[in-house]
């Protein structure tokens, strides 16, 4: 290929360890535990402070004791077999080559925001999650994928809570020669694509980022020959201001389209993860009509290759536009499609009760032959939301399926977890993680030996708490209440319940809250202390998400708590390592069926911790009653009410009955025996079962294969 990237970053290292440079750029090291290891043992002290960025590290180190390093038998002896893991990693044959060697043209996979590691901030949650684990899964299958998204000039907004509990949005613009981003170039220029809108055009540069084996392409609108408004299109993810995001969504799907034309690429398949980046589907239709098919003879021969995955029944999760927006931006473009106004309105219109809408989600739906929801129970929500656009067809056979979601496994799970999964399942273990036969020997790892590596994590957990308070409070602004309500008070062997997402109202993260009286009698039982850990964003618009991270923080800081009910701020995926792998309980509370999977609690299982959920989402598939506990009935209530109510009681019943004397049923080797047992039942239902091994592999025999086809 002519195209050259150009990287944000230099490094002016010793010899003997230069290549520290090549894999501070390849996001591989983040689910590689050895690899930050070798980072962290250069100066441990400042890994920590920098975030665990290795290319600041490696940019901000003292040279001395870069050149101690580069001299240092041990240090040189895990530098040298961390470069052997990953000279292998890229020369192994791969489950791809070996199982699907007709998968040669890329599958593209587009989506609004990735979260790949807390040092490039360009996701918001959940969604993003997925996308960076579903890159990192195909890159150890040996998938022939290219990831298509945003380069978010300020990233996602870092979350402040005042006195009172209010959230506060804080941006920081981003420094790109801190990122392991790459400029693309060709002829020492770098490669944009455009859009023409009525008025005026559009352009964009790329970015590239490698994750393994897998490049991700990044659009960033911040170019001199913008104006002022469109370079800060991409500046923020999901803008509030439906101009800008009408304008995002359609430099996303035709846009980023374009751009993986103008490096030369081929996709085999094109796979939106969600609504935002369905206007590709257009844009593929167009390239075929310019040739000289008509609209309809070009949406048949390009649906079977279009895969579209819709994650939320929520309305806020399915885009819609007013039609004078479409007619504002796209009112130059129907006619390249050989269509009317009339005609493009039709294609994903939505009859709404004010009035009609041009619908994201239903332009994918209609324009896609792969369809699927990310549970089996938002599968059926899909297909019973969707069905007005099937109406000859029963609900269930509504062509939309399912493909429950799953966790990159590597990324989440404890470096001492993962040992101790070595010692008795194999060294080889990881390679076979979805064979249900291996994962049963988790049996054979003696009791004390997973209740001794859960309390270390417990205890890492704890301190990683207290050394965020310590590091807030030295900052200033901090109220000594706002100390005690952030963790500093956290007992490592306590019962230790974490709730940490987004903090979207159907959430409920009140629901623990709604007795207070009967929730401060159950954390301060003598001998049987019971903790909480909220944490979690609201978006910067959604004002009732925003009020209820406010009440939450109000219960926080009462002083009956004792320290025992605490809110941390700044959700990101360092702090959610800490908290899936250090936590006993896992809570999870939304108002059924609106979590359409959840993978949250996932990462908390495959470290050992119990789900105590709602039977919504994946939880629905995996609950046994033997593997953790649900929350409330699956039935219809009169009201949401009603659903409250019910589900409080339940919630308080059974962490009251059956949670706490089960976690304090101890043996004279201050272990419970019955508690353990549910540890390795969730271990061997979740990590086979829901891991991104199983999902990906799940999206290749139900959606690429029969997608590969012309390009």
């Amino acid at each position: 290929m002519e195209f050259l990237t150009s990287p944000s970053q230099t490094f002016d290292l010793p010899k003997r360890i230069a290549r520290l440079g090549e894999l501070a750029t390849n996001l591989w090291w983040t689910w590689h535990p050895e690899a930050a290891r070798v980072f962290g043992r250069l100066d441990y002290d400042l890994w920590e402070r920098l975030g665990h960025n290795p290319i600041r590290l490696l940019n901000e180190i003292d040279k001395e004791k870069l050149n101690q390093s580069a001299k240092d038998k041990e240090y040189l002896s895990l530098y040298d077999s961390l470069f052997e893991t990953f000279d292998s990693y890229f020369k192994k044959e791969t489950w791809s080559k070996k199982t699907h060697p007709e998968l040669k043209n890329p599958i593209a996979y587009f989506s609004m925001e990735f979260g790949l590691h807390e040092t490039l901030p360009i996701y918001s949650g959940g969604l993003g999650v997925l996308a960076g684990d579903h890159l990192k899964e195909a890159s150890d299958l040996g998938l022939p994928l290219i990831g298509v998204g945003f380069m978010y000039a300020q990233g996602y907004f870092s979350q402040r809570i005042s006195e009172d509990g209010w959230q506060e949005a804080v941006n920081y613009p981003l420094t790109l020669n801190h990122l392991p981003v790459s400029l693309v170039k060709k002829n020492n220029k770098p490669v944009t694509i455009e859009f023409k809108f009525p008025d005026r055009t559009i352009h964009a540069q790329i970015w590239e980022v490698r994750v393994g084996r897998i490049p991700l392409y990044l659009l960033d609108s911040n170019v001199e020959s913008n104006n002022e408004y469109d370079r800060l299109l991409t500046a923020r993810l999901y803008w509030s201001d439906l101009d800008r995001r009408i304008m995002q969504e359609i430099l996303l799907g035709i846009g980023g389209l374009r751009a993986l034309r103008t490096l030369g690429y081929k996709p085999a398949v094109w796979h939106m993860n969600e609504g935002h980046a369905s206007f590709l589907t257009l844009e593929r239709i167009r390239e075929l009509v310019a040739s000289g098919l008509t609209f309809d003879k070009a949406a048949e021969q390009t649906r079977s290759q279009n895969v579209f995955t819709t994650h939320t029944p929520v309305p806020a999760g399915n885009d819609e536009f007013p039609l004078w927006l479409i007619d504002k931006y796209l009112s130059a473009y129907w006619g390249e499609l050989g269509l009317t106004r009339e005609q493009f309105v039709e294609v994903a219109k939505h009859q709404q009760p004010h009035g009609e809408t041009f619908s994201m989600p239903i332009l994918a739906l209609k324009l896609s032959n792969g369809r699927n929801g990310v549970s089996e129970l938002h599968g059926e929500v899909s297909r019973d939301m969707w069905k007005f656009l099937w109406n000859d067809k029963d609900v269930k056979d509504v062509p939309i399926e399912h493909v429950t979601n799953g966790v990159h496994t590597r990324n989440w799970l404890a470096r001492r977890m993962n040992i101790l999964l070595e010692n008795y399942l194999g060294k080889d273990w990881y390679d076979n993680l979805d064979d249900p036969k291996l994962i049963q020997k988790i049996d054979s790892i003696p009791d004390s030996e997973l209740w001794g590596t859960h309390l270390h994590l417990k205890r890492k957990l704890a301190f990683y708490l207290t050394e965020r308070v310590r590091d807030r409070w030295t900052r200033g602004g901090f109220h000594p209440v706002q100390v005690v309500s952030s963790g500093v008070l956290i007992n490592p062997y306590a019962l230790t319940i974490g709730f940490a997402r987004r903090f979207a109202t159907y959430k409920r993260a009140s629901l623990v809250l709604s007795q207070v009286e009967r929730l401060l009698e159950i954390i301060n039982r003598p001998n049987m202390p019971v903790q909480i850990i909220f944490a979690g964003k609201a978006h910067p618009a959604d004002d009732p998400g925003k009020q209820l991270i406010q009440k939450v923080y109000r219960t926080v800081k009462k002083a009956e708590t004792g320290g025992r009910i605490v809110f941390i701020e700044d959700y990101e995926m360092n702090l959610a390592r800490y908290l899936v792998q250090g936590v006993d309980v896992w809570l999870n509370t939304p108002r059924r069926p609106y979590e359409a999977s959840g993978t949250s609690g996932m990462k908390a299982a495959i470290n050992g911790a119990l789900n105590f959920s709602i039977l919504d989402g994946w939880w629905r598939e995996a609950y046994d009653g033997n593997n953790g506990w649900s929350i409330g009935e699956e039935k219809e209530y009169e009201s949401s009410d009603a659903q409250d109510i019910a589900d409080a009681e339940s919630l308080y019943h059974t962490l009251e009955h059956k949670i706490i004397p089960m976690y304090y049923n101890r043996d004279p080797k201050e272990m419970s025996v019955e508690w353990i047992k549910f540890m390795k039942n969730t271990m061997k239902t979740v990590i086979p079962q829901f891991s991104t091994r199983r999902m990906v592999k799940e999206y290749v025999e139900k959606f690429y294969t029969k997608a590969n086809g012309k390009s």
